[in-house]
């Protein structure tokens, strides 16, 4: 598709050195402009697409539109699909009740990250250190059961979202550390420094001292 003035002098501001903070106060300018936002995903790039995320309208954020989106990321390679569909959900999805509500009935979505952001969410609403939801025990008993056979990026969310229930919700903390002892995930991966590691054990022990939890 032929791109507006617009669109193309925005493209010519983002290259290979260009960071997320800078694409922040070139969206900060623009504020929301839903039709320049499909003209830079339109484009396949990484950046422009992380550009077009957070100009979009999330009031216009349909199910089938996040389908299409959804579609559009499996062109990237998995780091950066998952930067998209994590950046999607930070910036747009969480926004607003009708997106919030698409969130929660992923769960069992065929789409891997569209499942991957459910999982996320349910981190999230704990990590941010607010009264978790009522629902703890039953994720748990889904994660044990289904983690081991998912896609590598909902196995992260999910652990992700354990190891949030392991700092905050004290009762389950030692299943927790259980399912990630019998899991072996993340054990003995390098991350870099000032980082948490994914592995349970350690990161709930980390981020729990740094709680006083």
């Amino acid at each position: 598709m032929k791109l507006s003035s617009k669109a193309e002098s925005l493209l010519a501001q983002i290259g290979a050195k260009t960071k997320l903070g800078d694409l922040r106060k070139i969206a900060k300018e623009i504020k929301k402009d839903h039709e320049l936002a499909m003209e830079l995903w339109s484009t396949g790039g990484f950046l422009p697409r992380q550009l077009a995320i957070l100009i979009m309208d999330n009031k216009l954020l349909s199910q089938d539109l996040i389908n299409k989106l959804d579609k559009d990321m499996q062109a990237h390679p998995f780091n950066e699909r998952s930067q998209l569909i994590d950046w999607l959900m930070a910036n747009q999805l969480t926004k607003d009740k009708k997106t919030v509500a698409l969130i929660e009935s992923w769960e069992d979505s065929p789409s891997a990250l569209q499942r991957r952001v459910f999982w996320y969410y349910q981190a999230r609403l704990r990590w941010v250190g607010q009264t978790p939801p009522a629902n703890t025990a039953d994720l748990l008993t889904k994660i044990e059961f289904n983690i081991a056979n998912e896609e590598p990026e909902v196995q992260w969310a999910m652990n992700f979202a354990a190891g949030w229930v392991g700092v905050y919700e004290k009762q389950y903390r030692n299943r927790c550390i259980d399912l990630g002892e019998k899991t072996g995930l993340y054990k003995g991966e390098m991350v870099s420094k000032g980082c948490t590691p994914n592995y349970l054990p350690e990161f709930i022990e980390m981020e729990s001292n740094k709680r006083n939890l």
